[in-house]
């Protein structure tokens, strides 16, 4: 069985590649949580924050929502044969971002790294466009938050 793209080769559905995205966006999500919860329960309940922070029970439903779509894009994106470069490497920065940030409490060097995430999200969408529209729109929630999470990272480093 395989899939009908909008261009490009299609792949075979093969669901042990959506357990790939699944367990990869898991570890990402799990090494991430270890590294917010030392910064949240410490320096970060004390910063100074910008008036459109959320409140922090905000972050784990929308980001559980953020890393399951991710896993589908990337599927999608691949078994319609789309490069997945740009997606691991966005993944890659997405699990930088939270140990500089909160963690080692790098609030300028997080800014950079989340600068990159977007570029690499981007990226990400503008290869699976041609393949999967399915794959680019489940992405732009992705990109609404990280750029909303960019503002806040900038508020943080100048507030603080």
């Amino acid at each position: 069985m395989s899939v009908v793209a909008s261009a490009g080769t299609a792949r075979p559905l093969a669901p042990g590649r959506l357990v790939l995205y699944l367990v990869a966006v898991a570890v990402v999500a799990g090494l991430g949580s270890l590294a917010t919860q030392s910064g949240v329960d410490g320096w970060y309940r004390s910063a100074d924050r910008p008036w459109f922070t959320p409140p922090n029970w905000v972050f784990a439903p929308v980001w559980s929502v953020l890393y399951l779509a991710m896993a589908v894009a990337a599927w999608c994106g691949d078994r319609a044969g789309a490069s997945m470069r740009w997606w691991w490497l966005q993944l890659v920065l997405n699990l930088a971002w939270t140990p500089v940030f909160f963690a080692a409490q790098w609030l300028w060097a997080g800014l950079g790294v989340i600068v990159l995430l977007l570029v690499a999200i981007v990226a990400t969408m503008r290869v699976f466009a041609p393949h999967s529209r399915l794959a680019l729109w489940l992405l732009v929630p992705y990109l609404a938050w990280v750029a909303y999470a960019t503002a806040l990272n900038t508020g943080l480093a100048v507030l603080n």
